[in-house]
């Protein structure tokens, strides 16, 4: 027992003196397959980080815009006044509810002073609210699924620098003819390295997928609530245009 003990500890200390655990010497140690793993990763990284700050920018600034938008606008239609409710939408160019609100607004417009049949306004409203959602929800998604993306296929790209390593550690074994720790610790220093840049990618890039879509989704949900009040304002204002005429 104490002789095995011996043993390991020996092994252990032969990796320690054999393995500098220094970036750049690991980089030096690397072949050319596993920096092009490593240069790989840290790209997928850099585009996840860039995704992520524009799409946290992106959503603030409509959060903050729609909370100033929505009563504002609500006011102006109260009042009746369609003109000013439009100008009000230009004001918050990144607010998602603004966007919607006001190609309905402008479609409604449009087919009232056009004088065609009855009714027809609200329906082209309904569609140019529902055209504008979908527009508003691509924009909202657009480089979120690529961190999706880089979240699943991260990890694999580090079980590939993996694998290298592994085979770097074995083929380390034949040539210097040694089973010793120091004989492979080069090869699997490369392999643990690549496997952990490839979770550091993974993890950030699933994680924040996951609360970018929660986001979304809550975002759908209140484009979709605004359409379907705006769309009753046109029902009550449609049918009091018909007592009116009558």
């Amino acid at each position: 027992m104490h002789l095995h003990l011996l043993w390991a500890f020996n092994l252990l200390q032969e990796a320690g003196s054999a393995v500098q655990w220094d970036p750049v010497h690991l980089w030096l140690q690397m072949g050319n397959l596993a920096r092009g793993v490593v240069v790989g990763l840290f790209l997928m990284s850099a585009y996840s980080i860039g995704v992520m700050i524009d799409r946290w920018m992106a959503y603030n600034a409509a959060r903050k815009q729609s909370r100033q938008f929505a009563p504002a606008v609500a006011g102006a239609l109260r009042e009746g006044k369609l003109d000013e409710a439009v100008k009000i939408a230009d004001r918050y160019k990144r607010s998602h509810l603004a966007k919607v609100v006001v190609a309905g607004l402008q479609e409604f417009q449009a087919h009232q002073i056009s004088n065609e049949i009855p009714g027809e306004e609200i329906e082209a409203s309904t569609r140019a609210l529902e055209r504008a959602e979908a527009i508003v929800h691509a924009e909202l998604k657009r480089g979120v699924s690529g961190l999706a993306t880089i979240g699943s296929t991260a990890p694999f790209v580090g079980l590939f620098g993996t694998v290298v390593g592994i085979i770097n550690a074995f083929s380390s074994i034949s040539n210097e003819k040694s089973t010793g720790l120091g004989a492979v610790a080069g090869g699997i220093s490369e392999a643990l390295v690549t496997t952990a840049i490839g979770l550091f990618v993974a993890i950030p890039a699933v994680w924040m997928y996951n609360y970018f879509t929660g986001k979304i989704e809550a975002f759908d949900v209140e484009m979709g609530n605004s359409s379907s009040e705006l769309i009753d304002y046109f029902l009550k204002r449609s049918q009091r245009g018909a007592s009116v005429r009558k």
